[in-house]
């Protein structure tokens, strides 16, 4: 097996925040619960994966201690959906770096960035 990161959010909702996710176009692969509430899912977009946990804080901070960062292939189709859901931090923009973003936040506050190379 190929070894993988798969980054694990910490949330105060995990179905709230997972069913947010799912409104972007991510798919919901697994959810655990207590008895009475998620406690933990499983979300992929196209071949990633991110993980939900419950005991997350609330914060009203500019920016969390984590950031998700996803390559897409078709931006405008991506951002026309994004716009829709999420708070925009930076609308679509080229970077020094040679690539072309989208910065918005998730209904936790984390940063996600969705991103594809920069036409010359």
């Amino acid at each position: 097996m190929v070894p993988r990161i798969v980054p694990m959010l910490h949330v105060p909702d995990v179905k709230a925040t997972a069913d947010w996710y799912e409104r972007l176009g991510f798919t919901i692969v697994r959810t655990v619960t207590d008895g009475a509430e998620v406690n933990w899912a499983l979300l992929r977009f196209g071949e990633s994966d991110v993980m939900l946990n419950a005991g997350g804080k609330a914060s009203e901070a500019f920016r969390r201690e984590v950031d998700l960062y996803i390559h897409v292939e078709n931006m405008e189709a991506m951002a026309e959906r994004v716009r829709e859901v999420a708070e925009v931090v930076e609308d679509v923009h080229k970077t020094f770096y040679g690539q072309r973003e989208l910065i918005v936040r998730d209904c936790n506050r984390f940063w996600i960035t969705f991103a594809e190379p920069a036409k010359t």
